[in-house]
């Protein structure tokens, strides 16, 4: 397994002992690592599209502080494990409130290092996505559960709505909630299933995916849509 991982620190000498110590974790574990490394929060932002399983953050960068960066990139994306790299270890207590998954205190040692990253990994293998397979007309097609933001019932079809694009299959909700039964999702009306971990706004009577995408939010799933939303952000 190749695991994603980004490095955002603007201290040279910093951002190379970790990926140095990502290079001897792979070989003393066996485990594959793609590593990213960027010098400051604009680079890092311009380019980030929810394609890290886990980010290193640096919390003093120059121009953003690096846990404003993590309550923006939140917005994209509400499952990436962050891990903080700080001088000071007050500053790491406030990382929980962007929901932060651990923090390393400078100067970094390779033994607390690696113990603070086979955690990490555990949790990416115990959240690790769920595929599913769809029929399309001529051809079968695989879908990631985290990249699809929401399902739709139009006329028969199910349109599944993802970060990719838009992929239409036979068939009722019914079917997706089927298939996506053991994901974060839930239903906001009789036509819309959600994926809770692309909303970023819910206002009386609707909700905002990620992009800007406004969908209905019925009477009568408002109730439980919003008991879905509060147990996925709790962590339920």
């Amino acid at each position: 397994m190749n695991y994603r991982v980004c490095v955002v620190e603007d201290n040279r000498e910093h951002s190379d002992r970790l990926v140095a110590f990502l290079g001897k974790y792979s070989r003393e574990r066996g485990k594959e690592f793609n590593v990213s490394v960027y010098g400051d929060a604009l680079s890092f932002l311009g380019e980030f599209c929810g394609n890290f399983d886990l980010i290193f953050m640096d919390i003093e960068l120059p121009y953003r502080n690096g846990m404003d960066v993590v309550k923006q990139i939140r917005e994209k994306d509400k499952k990436v494990i962050v891990v903080f790299v700080t001088n000071m270890a007050q500053y790491a207590v406030k990382g929980y409130e962007v929901d932060a998954f651990d923090f390393i205190v400078k100067p970094i040692h390779y033994s607390a290092f690696a113990i603070k990253l086979d955690r990490a990994l555990e949790r990416l293998e115990t959240t690790r996505d769920k595929e599913i397979w769809i029929n399309e007309r001529n051809n079968k097609r695989r879908l990631r559960t985290s990249e699809i933001k929401y399902a739709e019932v139009l006329h028969h079809n199910v349109i599944y709505h993802t970060t990719g694009g838009d992929y239409t299959t036979y068939g009722q909700l019914k079917d997706a909630i089927v298939l996506l039964g053991d994901s974060p999702f839930a239903l906001c009306n009789r036509c819309f299933l959600v994926n809770l971990q692309f909303v970023t706004a819910l206002e009386e009577f609707s909700v905002t995916i990620a992009g800007g995408e406004k969908l209905q939010v019925s009477r009568n799933k408002k109730k439980s849509f919003l008991t879905s939303l509060n147990e996925y952000l709790g962590g339920k």
